[in-house]
């Protein structure tokens, strides 16, 4: 829509008219027509103003989001995919839209997509993949959205912010983003965990996943291995010993501790090799019950949790990324999450 002279925004829902915009615009943020608004009908007391025009633009003008930001309403086949997603879409992915495609039938989009202006009035959706298809899905042909003009290091950073926040995440689609933004964007370890808020060292955690087999990386990616169990594959050296345990790991249904106690314990794996620390002596034995304890501890508290003990002693130590998490986890030990 043209408002105040502005330029029209390519692609986007437009209403001609004379009034200015700002007379009608009611409070708040807009994601109907306005149809149904008490004031709907009547611009500066004309009893004669025709209802829908004055509810399509009162709903135009009153669109803005808390930053300012003005929402669109941009033609879905106008938006192209972006080009710095990494997240993967299994079959189950795709069924577990249904819900939201529901949804969306029945009151639109809620909250609106992010995209980039592209070129000959296309665009590029940085984030709401999962609610563009499911708009799409559902029979939409617009969809509102939020336009920043951003970099594509930019773009790609708050790809994968918003990756990190779906719980469904599998950690192969998240270590693909971690290499993507090194490798297409020079950045290190370090200032990966900076610009997304983890830690340096759960950013190469995940980036070593890239190492295993396709195999296996299968697993991860289905849900059928988690992180964890990945974490104790890696320490295995050759591949086609750690392709033959995973399977029998997922086709065994395995835990965590039951894999680690194969992979020490079992004697089939006496003689393995496997991969030396940086001290350079081999793979420390850790006893399952203190890893069984870090692993409760790092889903508890939500940050890294390192437990050194040595005959019954030793210490724990608490990684943070964010002062949100520090103050979050000292609540908690105080009694207070």
């Amino acid at each position: 829509m043209t408002q105040g002279g502005s330029a029209a925004v390519p692609g986007a829902a437009t209403v001609a008219t004379g009034v200015d915009a700002a007379a009608i615009a009611g409070p708040g943020i807009g994601m109907g027509t306005g149809a149904g608004s008490p004031d709907a009908g009547a611009v500066g007391g004309d009893s004669g103003a025709v209802p829908g025009v004055i509810a399509d633009l009162q709903a135009q003008a009153a669109r803005r989001v808390a930053d300012g930001r003005e929402v669109l309403d941009l033609a879905i086949e106008k938006i192209d995919v972006n080009p710095h997603q990494t997240r993967s879409w299994t079959q189950w992915e795709i069924e577990s839209l249904e819900e939201l495609i529901d949804s969306i039938k029945a009151q639109g989009v809620l909250q609106p997509v992010t995209v980039r202006p592209g070129k000959d009035g296309r665009y590029f959706l940085i984030t709401g993949e999962r609610r563009m298809r499911a708009s799409s899905m559902a029979g939409k042909t617009t969809i509102p959205a939020i336009v920043r003009v951003v970099s594509e290091q930019q773009a790609a950073e708050m790809t994968v912010i918003e990756n990190l926040q779906r719980r469904d995440l599998n950690c192969i689609d998240l270590a693909r983003a971690y290499i993507m933004l090194s490798q297409d964007f020079g950045m290190t370890q370090e200032q990966i965990g900076e610009r997304v808020g983890v830690a340096r060292e759960s950013v190469s955690n995940y980036m070593r996943l890239a190492k295993l087999p396709k195999t296996v990386q299968y697993y991860l990616q289905n849900g059928q291995l988690d992180f964890s169990q990945a974490r104790v594959l890696l320490n295995l050296e050759d591949p086609e010993v750690l392709e033959r345990v995973a399977k029998k790991a997922v086709l065994e249904d395995w835990s965590v501790d039951k894999l680690e106690k194969f992979v020490l314990f079992d004697p089939s794996m006496f003689g393995v090799k496997r991969k030396e620390t940086k001290g350079g002596g081999g793979s420390r034995w850790v006893d399952p019950n203190v890893r069984a304890a870090q692993r409760d501890l790092e889903r508890i508290l939500a940050v890294k949790v390192r437990i050194r003990d040595r005959k019954g002693k030793g210490k724990i130590t608490l990684e943070y990324a964010t002062l949100e998490d520090f103050d979050r986890v000292v609540g908690m030990l105080k009694g207070k999450g």
